[in-house]
């Protein structure tokens, strides 16, 4: 178990997604500076129920029962005056229990999980990867420059499943299944209900 600064989210992180971020409240600016200083990650964690920004008399959010680690891979200054970062999915983790510390910064009990071990691409998926190569040419794609390596599963699973319009929820469900085949499973059932053909 290890402890792990928490970024709870109302969007899912998927390992090897990328997510552009907003930076505004004063406990997200310490823990990026802290974060780019050292090369460590933090944690990110779907909101179930709840909101992103601390509010005065509202109820904490409710967090889902397991992560991502993540890692800024690029940042920049806003024409709106925040800071804008770009974060990447690493590994998952379980996540045990929560503090809240004097700033607001929520930390997490965490149990991190072996990162995926890479698994070939098989006829079957191919057409997932024309999916996800599609998307690649969308301007707001092409600029989180996305390095994906098409013979790894893993990546194309999880990368087509940050990119897609999908409900939060469903997103996290995915990321709680531990083989590429159930994932690429669903992506398929998903896609197909997408394109009208179930």
């Amino acid at each position: 178990m290890s402890e792990l600064p928490l970024f709870p989210l109302g969007s899912v992180l998927l390992p090897f997604g990328r997510v552009p971020l907003q930076i505004f409240e004063p406990r997200y600016v310490d823990l990026v500076g802290r974060c780019m200083k050292d090369a460590s990650p933090f944690g990110v964690v779907w909101i179930r129920r709840g909101s992103e920004v601390a509010q005065k008399g509202r109820a904490s959010p409710e967090l889902g029962d397991y992560g991502t680690c993540a890692r800024i891979v690029d940042f920049d200054q806003l024409p709106n005056g925040l800071l804008g970062i770009t974060i990447e999915g690493g590994e998952r983790f379980d996540l045990y229990d929560t503090t809240t510390r004097e700033d607001g910064l929520v930390v997490g009990e965490v149990e991190i999980k072996p990162a995926v071990e890479p698994v070939r691409m098989t006829e079957a998926w191919l057409s997932l990867l024309d999916v996800l190569r599609s998307l690649e040419t969308h301007p707001h794609i092409e600029r989180m420059k996305l390095r994906v390596d098409y013979n790894n599963a893993w990546e194309v699973a999880y990368t087509l499943l940050q990119l897609l319009p999908l409900e939060e929820s469903l997103k996290y469900e995915l990321l709680g299944l531990d083989t590429v085949e159930g994932v690429m499973s669903e992506l398929n059932i998903i896609l197909n209900q997408i394109s009208g053909e179930d």
